[in-house]
């Protein structure tokens, strides 16, 4: 398997030239229609794998779907129906700094959430209503009021980017809540729908967590599924593999007091009762390949990549690139690494033979590295995009009609920075 060194693009403008394009295109469209206050911020980078922009500041993109896109900020939410070129559609959205989470479905509607909140479009944004989530025996499910007011936690936001599947004909929505790192402590949940957003809920909720609670909780005040024994942090990823049928999820983070956070579950959906059928596959400590996420299923193939830490269990760490049949899941013995990129990754999808992971930054010495496969692993480069700073790359969406895949670069690994464009080359 060849690998190639670790290369930056020469040609490449710097992070502080592509804000200071963004900023200035912000500032100066103040006296223009809306629709041309956030142009594309010019200035392409290039690597020998990929073409890559930064996107402007202003509207954030959270979300894209063939040619549209969902953005935010300056107290309203955006629809662009050309890829981000312009945005025709908009709304007052008071809370627009605390969105978490926005998906853009196949009949046009749009699901979003702040914190603790859910909101669906079905109007290109000229209206929109919340959403009050169900729980598992029916009931609406009301967050938690919070014990520290500015802290509610982070409810609906996840670290993968694509949630939604046709299954049997019908497109199901399904995602996790990566939560109770910033933002107070909240529930771990896979919440789900199968009528383009109207109706949002649980499909899966792990136990009472006692390490991410409120702080100065009583017991009556702690969050999660009192009936159920596993734990988690918060979920990795969520995806589907319809040559099975099922969903599969994996949870992270570590080993507290001898209870595993890391686990791997599958599930499957029974569309006529409505019900969902859960089972643990594999729970593990952290220095672990199944401390992991970015789960892609190809032809019925398995696909993941590990972020495996700590230093419990055997040394190495356990990480890389891997792929199986689902049935071998737990049996290690089964698994084909395709790539050892030596620092924590668990950010990954493939459309096309194109696998594209990344690093985490704090746990990597690249500041913002990106891993990727053209030809579905037969050889793999690693880039360090230094002029963005020390970024951690996560939530990849498919590439837009224009051939772009979505990534924010965060800081840290959770906190929001920017938003990246990266287009592989043919």
């Amino acid at each position: 398997m060849n690998s190639k060194a670790n290369s930056d693009s020469p040609s490449a403008a710097t992070r502080r030239q592509f804000l200071a394009t963004a900023t200035a295109a912000t500032a100066g469209g103040l006296f223009l229609p809306s629709r041309q206050l956030y142009a594309a911020a010019p200035g392409v980078g290039e690597t020998d794998h990929f073409w890559y922009r930064l996107a402007p500041q202003h509207p954030y993109i959270d979300s894209q779907r063939e040619n549209k896109a969902f953005g935010f900020g300056l107290g309203k939410i955006y629809l662009s129906e050309d890829n981000g070129t312009t945005w025709p559609h908009e709304a007052v959205f008071r809370n627009a700094d605390n969105i978490t989470f926005s998906c853009i479905l196949g009949n046009g509607n749009i699901l979003f959430a702040t914190r603790t909140k859910l909101y669906l479009s079905t109007n290109n944004l000229k209206t929109h209503k919340q959403i009050i989530v169900k729980d598992l025996d029916g009931s609406d499910y009301i967050p938690h009021t919070p014990l520290d007011p500015n802290a509610p936690g982070w409810y609906f936001h996840p670290l993968d980017g694509e949630h939604t599947w046709d299954v049997g004909g019908t497109e199901m929505l399904v995602w996790g809540n990566y939560c109770n790192v910033l933002g107070g402590a909240v529930p771990v949940n896979i919440y789900y729908s199968t009528d383009q957003g109207q109706t949002v809920k649980i499909a899966y909720a792990f136990g009472k967590n006692p390490t991410f609670q409120q702080p100065g909780s009583k017991e009556r005040d702690r969050l999660g599924n009192p009936d159920n024994p596993v734990v988690a942090r918060h979920i990795h990823s969520v995806a589907y593999n319809p040559a099975e049928n099922a969903f599969y999820a994996c949870t992270g983070d570590h080993d507290r007091d001898d209870v595993h956070e890391c686990h791997w579950l599958r599930g499957t959906y029974d569309a006529t009762s409505d019900r969902w059928d859960w089972k643990v596959l594999v729970s593990v400590n952290s220095n672990s390949r199944f401390k992991s996420g970015g789960i892609n299923f190809v032809d019925g193939r398995l696909y993941w990549a590990a972020d495996a830490n700590g230093n419990n269990g055997t040394m190495p760490h356990d990480r890389g690139l891997f792929y199986c049949d689902p049935a071998d899941l737990a049996n290690v013995e089964k698994h084909t690494m395709m790539f050892n990129p030596k620092y924590e990754s668990a950010n990954m999808i493939i459309e096309h033979d194109v696998i594209l992971s990344a690093h985490y930054a704090p746990a990597s010495p690249y500041d913002t590295g990106f891993i990727i496969s053209t030809d579905m692993g037969k050889t793999w480069a690693h880039y360090d995009l230094k002029q963005f700073g020390k970024r951690s790359p996560t939530r990849f969406h498919k590439k837009n009609s224009d051939g772009w895949f979505r990534v924010d670069l965060r800081k840290g690994w959770i906190e929001r920075g920017e938003v990246l464009f990266i287009k592989p080359k043919p």
